[in-house]
């Protein structure tokens, strides 16, 4: 996030094309290449649009740059916490080991709950691997027990496809 630069944002599709992230090393704060070396496309919800699209308006005065620190540089993930109030938010609501990166598993699950095909998510991820992006899929418990079939007894009756039970597709 903190390396997005305004030509990443395509307000035609909404979507944003991660290239780089923002670290730090010896010399300070670098951009440098996303953690699996390759660019991939997010899409960007509705409710974010409006702020973005009035950070993409100012960006020319930012070098760019759609998240900058206080002085007008690159902004490091210390920043960010500390300018979102993040520790304070997360002890308040009583979730103080929640973590930023949290977030992505939960977003993540939020799209597969919402039936984005596995391998998009891992699209969208920069996963290299289906399995990895799997880690990051929780399920409530509620979604596994809605899993169940709803008529049981019909599913397990043993009478075959002639049985009355019509409607439930026979076992081949």
């Amino acid at each position: 996030m903190s390396g997005c630069r305004a030509h990443d944002i395509d307000t035609t599709t909404w979507t944003w094309n991660v290239r780089r992230q923002t670290t730090p090393s010896p010399g300070g704060l670098v951009d440098k290449a996303t953690k699996g070396k390759r660019a991939r496309v997010v899409p960007l919800i509705e409710e974010v649009r409006p702020m973005v699209a009035e950070l993409v308006a100012r960006s020319s005065l930012t070098d760019g740059r759609l998240f900058v620190g206080p002085r007008g540089g690159r902004i490091s993930t210390a920043v960010l916490r500390d300018a979102t109030h993040w520790d304070e938010i997360v002890e308040s609501i009583g979730l103080g080991y929640l973590r930023r990166h949290d977030l992505r598993h939960t977003g993540l699950t939020w799209m597969a709950d919402a039936g984005v095909p596995v391998h998009i998510l891992r699209k969208i991820a920069g996963h290299g691997s289906l399995s990895t992006t799997q880690r990051y899929l929780h399920p409530n418990h509620d979604a596994i027990l809605g899993a169940s079939p709803t008529r049981c007894d019909t599913c397990m009756d043993t009478a075959g496809p002639d049985s009355a039970a019509t409607d439930v597709p026979a076992r081949t």
